[in-house]
C-alpha cells in the first residue's frame, strides 16, 4: 500500500530541516543557520498514531530570486508541494508574519492541498506567544505554535496533519497477486519492459489507475501467475524534465517499493552502476523486499564469451550491500530472456516469504558451530544456545545467546551463510535479531 505524503515547506531558514529531524527521531537533514544548506528534497519514513507516511524535506522557498540554486530549490519545494497529500508550512515566529511567509501562503493555497500551519521557535512552555496570532492573517487556518528544537506543540500539530490525511486505501487487486516494483533511475527502460511484457506474453492486462498519482499498475497473468506491475515510469508530462526527474523519480520508487513484493532494479548496461542505482536499491534492501537485479540493454553491448561474467562480477561487487539479489541480463527491446523474468519473480517472493521449522534451524546451527566455533573474548566465549524464525517477508529470525557483545558481525555472516547453503533464501535479505538469555560469567 502506498504511503501518503506529508511535505514539509516554508521560506529559507525557519527550522524546517529541525522539525523533520524531529520528527523522523534521527539527524538525516543538514541543519545549520544559513539559508539554502537543504537544496534538495530528503525523504524518510514517519509514524504518528499507527499511521505511516512519508516525510519530504524541502529547501528554503524563495518567492523572488534570480540565483540559480535558489531557483532550483524552488522547483524542487513545487514538486514536493504537486506530489503531497498533506502541507506542513512552518514559519518563524521571531519574526512574525513576512512578504515571502504571504507568498508562499497564497502558492499552497492555490495548490488546493490541506495545509497544516506549524509557527516555529515558540520555544517556552505555557500560553503561546501574542505574536502567534498575526499568522492568522496567512488566511490557512489556525496557527500550532511548535518548538522544533525542543518538540514542543508537536504532537498537536501531528494530531492536525493525521486528521487530514487521506483515507487508507485497499489495493484492488487480488490478493494472491505478486506486487512488482520496477525501479531504476530515469531512462533505463523501464516502461519499455512494462509495454513488451504487456504485448508479448499474451497476457491479461488491463490499466488500473494506482495508489501513486501519474503511474499505472499493470495487471499481467500467465502460466507462473498473476502479477501486478508498478511502473515508476511515464513521468514526464511537463516540459522541463532535465532536473526535475532526477529527483522526482527517486520518490516515486520509494513509494513503489512501499507497495510491493517483489523489486526489479533496472541498470543500464551501456551506463553500468551509478550512485542513484545504489540509493534505490538500498531503499528496498532496508525494506526487507524481495529484488532481483535486472541488466537492461544488454542487445547494445559487444560481447565475447567472458562479457557477462566479467559484467556480472563487477556488479557484484558494486550491489555488495545485497550479494543475495540474482542477475538478469535482458533486452526489452528485442525482448531477450525477458520471459525468463517471471519464474525467478516467483521464485524470489516465495524466498522471501519462507518460513523455516526451528528443529531445522537448530541442525545447521549445530552444524555451523560445530564447524567453526563460536567466537571468545577474555576467556569468555559466545554460546549460541537456539534459533527460531520470527517473520517473514524478509526471513527474520532471533537468536539467543549468554552474550549479545561476543556475537560478532563476521559470526552473524557465517550463520547467515550457512542459512542460505542449505534453504536457498535467494533474492531475500535475512534479519537477525540477537537476544541475551542469561550472562554466563564462567
Amino acid at each position: 500500500m502506498a504511503l501518503p505524503v506529508v511535505a514539509v515547506v516554508g521560506r529559507p531558514n525557519v527550522g524546517k530541516s529541525t522539525l523533520f529531524n524531529k520528527l523522523i527521531g534521527q539527524r538525516l537533514s543538514i541543519v545549520e543557520d544559513t539559508p539554502g544548506v537543504t537544496r534538495d528534497r530528503i525523504y524518510a519514513k514517519g509514524e504518528w498514531r499507527n499511521r505511516s507516511f512519508m516525510l519530504v524535506d524541502t529547501g528554503g522557498i524563495e518567492t523572488v530570486t534570480d540565483d540559480v540554486i535558489l531557483k532550483q530549490m524552488r522547483r524542487q519545494a513545487e514538486l514536493a508541494i504537486e506530489r503531497a497529500d498533506v502541507i506542513v508550512l512552518v514559519t518563524d515566529v521571531r519574526c512574525g508574519v513576512t512578504a515571502d511567509d504571504s507568498a508562499v501562503a497564497s502558492m499552497l493555497q492555490k495548490s488546493g492541498k490541506p495545509v497544516v500551519l506549524a509557527v516555529n521557535k515558540c520555544d517556552s512552555i505555557g500560553e503561546p506567544p501574542m505574536e502567534l496570532y498575526e499568522f492568522y492573517n496567512l488566511g490557512i487556518g489556525d496557527p500550532f505554535p511548535i518548538s522544533a528544537a525542543h518538540g514542543h506543540g508537536t504532537g498537536d500539530m501531528l494530531d492536525a496533519v493525521y486528521d487530514l490525511l487521506p483515507p487508507e486505501e485497499q489495493l484492488e487487486d487480488d490478493e494472491d497477486a505478486i506486487h512488482v516494483a520496477i525501479i531504476g533511475k530515469p531512462n533505463v527502460g523501464k516502461s519499455s519492459l512494462v509495454n513488451r511484457i504487456a504485448g508479448e506474453e499474451r497476457a491479461i492486462v488491463s490499466n488500473v489507475a494506482g495508489t501513486t498519482r501519474d503511474a499505472t499498475d499493470t495487471t499481467v497473468e500467465n502460466e507462473d501467475g498473476k502479477f501486478v506491475l508498478i511502473d515508476t515510469a511515464g513521468i514526464r508530462k511537463k516540459a522541463r524534465v532535465t532536473e526535475r526527474i532526477e529527483h522526482y523519480s527517486v520518490l516515486r520508487a520509494y513509494m513503489a517499493v512501499d507497495r510491493a513484493d517483489v523489486c526489479l532494479i533496472l541498470i543500464d548496461a551501456t551506463e553500468g552502476f551509478t550512485e542513484q542505482d545504489s540509493k534505490v536499491a538500498g531503499y528496498a534492501h532496508e525494506q526487507g523486499k524481495a529484488s532481483i537485479i535486472v541488466v537492461n540493454k544488454w542487445d547494445l553491448i559487444e560481447k565475447d564469451n567472458t562479457t557477462m561474467k566479467e559484467f556480472e562480477e563487477k556488479l557484484q561487487r558494486d550491489f555488495s550491500f545485497m550479494s543475495y539479489a540474482p542477475f538478469v541480463f535482458i533486452s526489452a527491446k528485442t525482448g531477450q530472456r525477458v520471459p525468463k523474468l517471471f519464474a525467478k519473480i516467483r521464485e524470489v517472493y516465495e524466498q522471501n516469504a519462507m518460513r523455516i521449522s526451528t528443529g531445522m534451524l537448530n541442525d545447521v546451527l549445530a552444524y555451523a558451530t560445530t564447524r567453526v566455533q563460536p567466537p571468545s573474548d577474555k576467556g569468555r566465549r559466545l554460546k549460541i544456545y537456539y534459533m527460531t524464525q520470527a517473520s517473514t517477508k524478509p526471513p527474520t529470525f532471533v537468536i539467543f545467546v549468554n552474550r549479545a557483545d561476543l556475537f560478532h558481525f563476521s559470526y552473524q555472516r557465517y550463520i547467515e551463510n550457512q542459512i542460505r547453503s542449505t534453504f536457498g533464501l535467494t533474492g531475500t535479505p535475512v534479519r537477525f535479531v540477537v537476544r541475551e538469555r542469561a550472562r554466563d560469567e564462567k
